[in-house]
């Protein structure tokens, strides 16, 4: 009797938690529909080819002709150059972590929790930050101001996702390549390529923060109607694009911005569908 009651009370704990999975399922993916279905309503006959590849024109922003290509270049120049630099500071900081000082040490530990402290502050301080420092130094706001505070932004989030990653890496895996006579910056290679698949889903977790960031280039990249030819010039952003068509009363310019959330969504979703190619090929041949 004991037995049949636990065994019922199993089979019905199981049930509830999956109807609960279920729902959580359902109400993100509801989530979704609903954010993609609001934006393609509003925006779709508002995207046409001379958005994508104009730059605003004379009374662009009261209804009159032009395009945002000065907003999706400037992100992308940002998103890419911030993910660059990015990962130029973090994994030298992750494989330092892994291969060249102790688990469990004082420093690592210290390390890692400024790590989690820096990825839990809002990026409107970071842009805080950076406008703060171009003042003291002064600068003007440029692609290059920008690209530094994202930098600083995302430092934190590829660094923690890539740590966590490579600390999965079996530990007779670092073992059998000092059994070998390696080296460890050569020990800290093998962890590397062993770890590239995850490595490659915290890039994109950080292009996607970058790209979809208004708060830190505000104050620090600036805006403009034109394509920034230089470090020194000032760049649009896709996200600050839409703020600004939204603030607008008129219709014609919301419905654009909408249009330039689609083409924002679009870019983010191409880079995830190519990172996961990446990341299944990746698997399949490892180096």
């Amino acid at each position: 009797m004991p037995a049949t009651y636990h065994t019922r009370k199993r089979r019905l704990e199981a049930r509830v938690f999956r109807v609960l999975m279920l729902a959580s399922v359902l109400v993100i993916a509801a989530s979704l529909g609903a954010i993609l279905w609001s934006i393609v309503s509003k925006g779709i006959r508002s995207l046409n080819w001379e958005m994508i590849t104009q730059v605003p024109g004379g009374g662009f922003y009261i209804g009159k002709g032009g395009g945002i290509l000065n907003a999706i270049l400037g992100s992308l120049y940002i998103s890419l150059g911030s993910v660059v630099l990015g990962l130029g500071i973090s994994v030298p900081a992750v494989l330092y972590l892994n291969a060249y000082s102790r688990q469990k040490t004082w420093f690592a530990g210290l390390a890692r929790l400024v790590f989690d402290v820096l990825f839990g502050i809002p990026s409107i301080v970071y842009g805080a930050f950076g406008f703060t420092v171009m003042v003291v130094l002064g600068l003007k706001t440029s692609l290059l101001a920008g690209i530094v505070t994202v930098t600083l932004m995302i430092v934190p989030i590829l660094a923690r996702a890539m740590d966590e990653v490579v600390r999965l890496a079996p530990p007779e895996l670092s073992d059998a390549t000092y059994s070998l006579g390696a080296t460890r910056w050569e020990t800290a290679q093998v962890l590397l390529r062993q770890s590239l698949p995850g490595i490659l889903t915290a890039i994109l977790l950080a292009f996607g923060r970058a790209i979809g960031d208004a708060a830190t280039v505000l104050f620090t990249a600036g805006y403009t109607d034109s394509v920034p030819t230089s470090l020194n010039q000032p760049a649009a952003t896709l996200p600050l694009a839409i703020f600004f068509q939204l603030s607008s009363p008129m219709a014609a310019v919301q419905n654009r911005a909408y249009a330039a959330a689609i083409i924002l969504t679009v870019i983010v979703l191409a880079i995830s569908l190519t990172g996961k190619f990446l990341q299944q090929w990746l698997s399949r041949h490892r180096i």
